[in-house]
């Protein structure tokens, strides 16, 4: 599962100076959950989630996956952590099969574990027919296939897709979804970043909702609903950003006085 503690990431831009991209977010995920990480774009979502990931240290806060702690055993949580993004990443001179064979070798997996966790991934995401095919040669669907199997080459408990569906066709997108669904019924954590507020009513069993760096709202979407007495999620979330925008134009009005 994932924890986080008032987790927190402050950079440092040469015109804006001090710029906190997460500010102090708490929140959980448990196994067989499904959690959606909802912002506009710049909210903070993908910087929380490579500090989960610990390809990111937090400036503040912490945060576990399956216990262990990102800035005491970061090898530990990558071991436990499946990432999957809308940008593929691979290697287009290599085949398919050496794609999954690598990052197996990099999670220490034997060969012949690697050779049969290849043989089961084929088989669940209908990979054979291009398996022993450069990735120059592959359709989109194709390496996002191949993305999600050397994502989760060592079965993780834990998977984390960071804006996984966004460009992608409606088939390619369909394919990610009934992905995180399935990863659900194997009992695993799943965290999800989105700002399409139709995908998050339709994935998630929690929501939460980040902007500006900040945790907003946190909750089912039942629970959001009653929250605003709004029945639209995009309605709730306007007025949640709506009504923190206004609280920090106002301290920045009494800061100059």
């Amino acid at each position: 599962m994932i924890e986080t503690f008032n987790l927190s990431k402050i950079f440092y831009d040469s015109s804006r100076g001090e710029v906190k991209a997460v500010d102090g977010v708490s929140f959980d995920c448990k196994l067989g959950e499904i959690v959606a990480l909802l912002g506009v774009n710049g909210a903070g979502k993908t910087t929380t989630m490579r500090l989960l990931s610990t390809v990111l240290d937090p400036s503040g806060g912490t945060a576990k996956v399956c216990g262990y702690d990102i800035r005491k055993n970061p090898e530990d949580v990558r071991k436990n952590l499946g990432f999957l993004s809308g940008d593929t990443g691979l290697y287009p001179r290599l085949k398919a099969w050496e794609i999954i064979t690598y990052f197996g070798r990099l999670y220490d997996m034997t060969e012949s574990n690697i050779k049969s966790r290849i043989e089961e991934l084929s088989s669940l995401l209908g990979m054979n027919e291009f398996l022993d095919t450069k990735i120059d040669s592959l359709s989109t669907g194709m390496k996002q296939k191949l993305s999600i199997a050397r994502s989760i080459v060592h079965n993780p408990p834990v998977m984390i897709f960071d804006e996984a569906t966004v460009g992608l066709d409606i088939l390619t997108a369909r394919n990610i979804v009934d992905f995180i669904h399935q990863c659900k019924k194997d009992n695993k954590a799943v965290l999800f970043s989105t700002h399409i507020m139709r995908e998050a009513e339709r994935i998630a069993d929690r929501i939460i909702i980040i902007h500006n760096g900040k945790l907003m709202a946190q909750g089912t979407l039942a629970d959001l609903q009653a929250m605003s007495n709004k029945t639209e999620l995009e309605d709730v979330f306007i007025e949640l950003i709506e009504e923190q925008d206004k609280q920090e134009d106002k301290g920045s009005k009494n800061q100059e006085f």
